[in-house]
């Protein structure tokens, strides 16, 4: 309110500058200063290290940080926090995670990665797909006979059957 009791867009040559803007464009903006305070060049590392580095190093392992040489973004060293028992079988898989993460940020982001053993990473729900295709229909069968290899022809008949079995477009998460 002015000192004149009104709300300012009513008072006239007021302009509004901004616009209202979602909570969910807002979190990485407030998260990004946190998140480089630990050591994390991106915060989406660590919402995304299921996609980043699959399903199964994801229930094993959760990202620490990313410690940088002083005054560069590359040549890291990738810091996990991993349960006990699996330490070893993540050190032998180093090479691949890194490769991962590094493929995710576009360039050598990450050279080493260092295993902290701690406590067990928590569980994260596993979201399994149901299986909801549609039976093929026997036009699209008559169409794919023409395609001689047997394992491309049933990929495309998979394809199209979850394909007709969804509702709407295709929504890309």
């Amino acid at each position: 309110m002015s000192k004149r009791g009104k709300p300012p867009h009513d008072l006239p040559g007021y302009k509004r500058i901004g616009f209202a803007r979602s909570v969910a464009e807002l979190v990485p903006r407030v998260g990004r200063k946190s998140f480089r305070k630990f050591g994390f060049v991106e915060s989406a590392i660590v919402a995304r290290w299921a996609e980043i580095v699959g399903q199964e190093v994801s229930r094993r392992s959760t990202p620490d940080s990313i410690r940088f040489p002083q005054g560069k973004r590359s040549g890291g060293t990738l810091n996990l926090s991993v349960h006990g028992a699996h330490a070893l079988a993540l050190q032998h898989e180093a090479p691949i995670i890194i490769e991962r993460v590094n493929r995710y940020f576009g360039y050598a982001a990450v050279t080493r990665m260092a295993i902290r053993q701690g406590e067990p990473v928590p569980a994260r729900p596993v979201s399994r797909r149901r299986d909801t295709a549609q039976p093929v229909s026997s036009a699209v069968k008559d169409e794919l006979k023409v395609v001689r290899d047997d394992d491309l022809r049933n990929a495309l008949e998979s394809l199209a059957s979850q394909i007709g079995s969804t509702k709407g477009p295709p929504k890309i998460g």
